[in-house]
């Protein structure tokens, strides 16, 4: 679902760029998965809303079912829509960090089930890599976010250290940034454990 945004900057796309958005968001639509480069390191994803799309992610990692995602938005302001209650000190926290932040909330709502752990709490980031922003917001849902590797497996920072069974077998490839090679690592998780408490999972 897509909800109204205010002072949003307009992102110049290239013809590469555009051709990958516009088939990543018809893949999405279809309940598909799709290979692409994240605002860290090359990222598998989905329609965060599709139930079946996660179950063809886990299957893509070849990952067990217990394990849990987490899911990008494009704006702060799309928060309040799959969370019950938004802390302050969450907002504070995005506002504080440059570098990719991911924050465990509790109480997700309005997005497929088995993204949610247990405890009923969901990990979500809100990007600022030009790509995933400008491919969130077209889409209109939130996109899960895992890294490209099989479970186990270490996570790729360029491109050609994906394992071909994953390129081969996403619905669809970006091919946008393929050539990027990044310093990047996985991003910051932090969890709210209190309206203004949290711990430092990852840093």
């Amino acid at each position: 679902m897509r909800h109204g945004h205010s002072n949003r900057t307009i992102i110049k796309t290239t013809e590469l760029m555009e051709n990958d958005i516009l088939k990543c968001i018809e893949t999405l639509k279809n309940g598909g998965t799709i290979l692409y480069p994240t605002d860290t390191i090359w990222g598998i994803g989905c329609d965060a809303t599709n139930e079946k799309a996660v179950k063809k992610v886990n299957a893509l990692k070849n990952r067990k079912e217990n394990k849990h995602y987490l899911i990008s938005l494009d704006s702060p302001s799309e928060l309040i829509f799959y969370l019950d209650e938004l802390p302050p000190i969450a907002l504070e926290l995005i506002n504080s960090y440059n570098k990719p932040l991911t924050i465990i909330y509790p109480k997700a709502r309005n997005i497929a089930k088995n993204l949610i752990a247990p405890d009923g709490s969901i990990g979500i980031r809100v990007v600022k890599d030009e790509f995933c922003k400008e491919l969130i917001h077209r889409f209109g849902s939130p996109i899960v976010s895992t890294s490209a590797n099989l479970s186990g497996s270490p996570a790729p920072v360029s491109f050609p250290m994906i394992h071909e069974s994953i390129v081969k077998n996403a619905d669809y490839v970006v091919k946008y940034n393929q050539d990027r090679i990044t310093g990047i690592k996985p991003s910051t998780i932090i969890k709210l454990t209190g309206k203004d408490e949290f711990v430092i999972i990852r840093e």
